[in-house]
């Protein structure tokens, strides 16, 4: 009698328990998945004269800033216009934001510095500070906004863009914006803060350079303070940066600058192809020297590194010729922010060795037709002169994958990089810079990073069930186009009497 009357509680049991498939079954499940896609990390500013088409997954300041639940914003650069910032803003809590500009103009007559004030006048809750700047040759030249909100959460944008209108309206430009970062339960970091690409790591690093500008002066003490409660661990990046000073590539700092620090992040960065090839894409090449010295033994040396293969890459350098200036949509303009000099004779050196690596911007002119069976990548950018900065290690010279990406304010210069290692082991930085790495280990497991074009969303023909596709959206079209023999580097300092598309001429007073 008692079985009888337990049956219905146990078939009761049996329906409501869990079923699980056969193993094989799930493993079906699991090998028939289809690929998974990621955004890219990084995206494009909006042009505002390029049509719908070119601005897919585009971004614009207002985007930024627009939320009406900031409350705070710091923010970091090397040319401001106040008006175009605040007017960024929501209109209904533009003139409550607490708003902080940090900027390089330590020189009390500088017209940069009178211009700030004149215009931080208007602007009750703008503070001004000005950046500890210790080398002669150095510029406040980091490109960052962070943001707290009222929602409880922060927010870090590193980008390539002067807060100006010229440079958010037809120049080529990047953003990386931080997740929205919470509130944690205490400010201690964990104990494995140490690992490479990591939210703790970034944590460390980020709040050591915060605090470079406070060793003479308090400027981002409250900042620190104010990030030091907020949880990083959903962010998968590295930090890049550069503050000013000597270094000792001895020292015990939990995090080194300019090229030092760049070395120590690729050295966690596996790679891929045996054949890479590294692009450097950039708005200005400094003065590097009569020969290629510091390039190759120092930069390049250190953009090679890697955590598991020790390869030859091939390198090409990205920066526009006066053609291309000429026909990209602010004419000649597009010039003012583009930097480099081939007029004297060591200028004429330097491009010497750097020619054979130069490539064109955009590619496009009458000159460089090319081939009817070569399919051309567009990025949708070139006639947007570019100001944006980035590194790419490709994975091998198809260039259809990426081992990793760095956009940066950082230019091909030593202010930005540092001077090669002296005899008592320091290096000597000049400016303040900042950027962003990301490798494809970092976002997940079975993960392959690959170019996009016109869109941030990566295409996932050909790829493997399971296999993680993540975007990196390109500003440049592929395959590159080398320079011909006659082809040279724009160079702001030198007249051009052919006319640009306006019909103006370029003429140095």
């Amino acid at each position: 009698m008692a079985d009888a009357a337990d049956e219905p509680s146990r078939k009761k049991r049996r329906l409501d328990s869990s079923v699980s498939p056969p193993p094989l079954r799930r493993k079906m499940q699991v090998r028939d998945s289809p690929p998974k896609v990621m955004k890219s990390p990084f995206q494009l500013t909006r042009i505002t004269d390029l049509p719908p088409a070119s601005n897919v997954d585009t971004i614009s300041l207002k985007d930024i800033l627009g939320d009406p639940l900031i409350s705070e914003c710091w923010e970091f650069n090397y040319l401001h216009n106040l008006d175009f910032l605040m007017d960024a803003f929501d209109e209904d809590v533009r003139d409550l934001v607490k708003v902080h500009v940090v900027h390089g103009f330590w020189k009390q007559e500088d017209p940069g510095r009178l211009n700030l004030l004149e215009q931080a006048k208007k602007y009750p809750n703008i503070t001004l500070h000005t950046a500890y700047m210790p080398e002669m040759f150095g510029t406040h030249h980091t490109k960052m906004l962070v943001l707290v909100r009222h929602d409880a959460m922060a927010q870090i944008i590193i980008h390539t863009a002067n807060m100006i209108p010229f440079d958010w309206g037809n120049m080529a430009q990047a953003v990386w914006k931080s997740p929205l970062l919470p509130l944690c339960s205490n400010s201690t970091l964990p104990a494995q803060s140490e690992q490479m690409g990591n939210g703790a790591k970034f944590k460390v690093d980020f709040l050591n350079y915060l605090r470079a500008y406070d060793s003479k002066r308090r400027i981002c003490k409250p900042l620190i303070e104010q990030l030091m409660k907020y949880d990083f661990s959903e962010i998968r990046a590295a930090l890049v940066g550069s503050v000013p000073g000597k270094q000792d590539m001895e020292s015990d700092s939990k995090t080194s600058w300019g090229w030092a620090g760049l070395k120590n992040v690729l050295m966690s960065v596996p790679v891929s192809g045996p054949e890479p090839d590294i692009v450097v894409q950039i708005s200005s090449i400094a003065t590097l020297g009569q020969n290629d010295k510091w390039l190759d033994k120092t930069l390049f040396e250190v953009l090679k590194t890697s955590k598991n293969l020790k390869s030859k890459p091939k390198f090409h350098i990205i920066f526009p010729t006066a053609d291309e200036i000429r026909r990209s949509l602010n004419g000649y303009a597009s010039g003012s922010a583009i930097h480099t000099k081939i007029q004297t004779p060591a200028q004429a050196k330097q491009l010497q060795y750097l020619k054979p690596m130069l490539c064109h911007w955009a590619g496009d002119g009458p000159q460089h037709a090319a081939d009817s069976l070569t399919v051309i990548k567009d990025a949708g950018r070139k006639r947007a002169a570019p100001h944006i900065k980035t590194y790419i290690r490709f994975a091998d010279k198809t260039r259809s994958t990426i081992d990793w990406m760095l956009v940066t304010s950082a230019n091909l210069s030593k202010q930005a990089w540092g001077e090669a290692q002296n005899p008592a082991g320091e290096i000597r930085v000049s400016s303040y810079e900042l950027g962003v790495l990301i490798w494809p280990g970092l976002l997940g497991e079975k993960a392959t990073m690959i170019p996009t074009f016109k869109t941030d969303t990566p295409p996932v023909e050909g790829k493997e069930a399971g296999e993680l596709v993540i975007g990196a959206r390109m500003p440049y079209d592929l395959p590159l186009v080398p320079y011909a023999r006659g082809d040279e580097p724009w160079c702001a300092t030198k007249s051009y009497q052919e006319l640009d598309w306006k019909g103006m001429a370029y003429r140095l007073e």
